[in-house]
């Protein structure tokens, strides 16, 4: 529009018609106020207390002295892009980790683990099994039944027998 008005001596008027804007848009001036101070300030609240969004900034800026409309300090809050900063995920290991050796002769490394089943009559059990690495060997078993006491919520162990370890 600027060039219709400069370049080819058009009217304000005719060069609001022609791009389709009404001339009272094009004469509009904004009396709204930078609130520099205002922004500032939200900006230094919001880097310090990263959690707290608008409305527990506006509890701050009040106990400030600075009287501001809830609707104003969210529009500003959103013009200058301040969001509430999410929490950190989980921790993971840093740096790479070194590879487990492998064992080189029997005994020089064991793994447990938990088997767990249901027999046909709906009772549950678990075995720990204890496996040499090296030799793929099963050293011990110890098998437990869980009995579950529906009035309490709890459970206990019961030992079903098993093989001891091995010499």
């Amino acid at each position: 529009m600027t060039w219709a008005i400069e370049e080819r001596s058009y009217s304000r008027r005719r060069a609001c018609g022609l791009i389709g804007l009404d001339p009272k848009t094009c004469r509009y001036a904004s009396r709204r106020s930078d609130d520099v101070e205002i922004r500032e300030r939200l900006k230094t609240l919001a880097g310090q207390r990263r959690r707290f969004g608008y409305r527990r900034l506006h509890i701050l800026l009040r106990r400030e002295g600075i009287a501001l409309n809830h609707k104003k300090l969210f529009r500003i809050y959103r013009e200058e892009r301040l969001t509430v900063r999410r929490r950190g995920g989980r921790k993971r290991a840093l740096g790479t980790r070194a590879p487990m050796n492998l064992p080189q002769g029997p005994n020089q490394r064991w793994s447990l683990d938990f088997v767990a089943d249901q027999l046909v009559d709906g009772r549950r059990f678990h075995v720990l099994v204890v496996v040499d690495d090296f030799t793929r060997e099963c050293l011990a078993q110890h098998a437990a039944t869980i009995t579950v006491f529906p009035r309490q919520g709890s459970w206990s162990l019961g030992r079903c027998g098993g093989s001891e370890a091995k010499s």
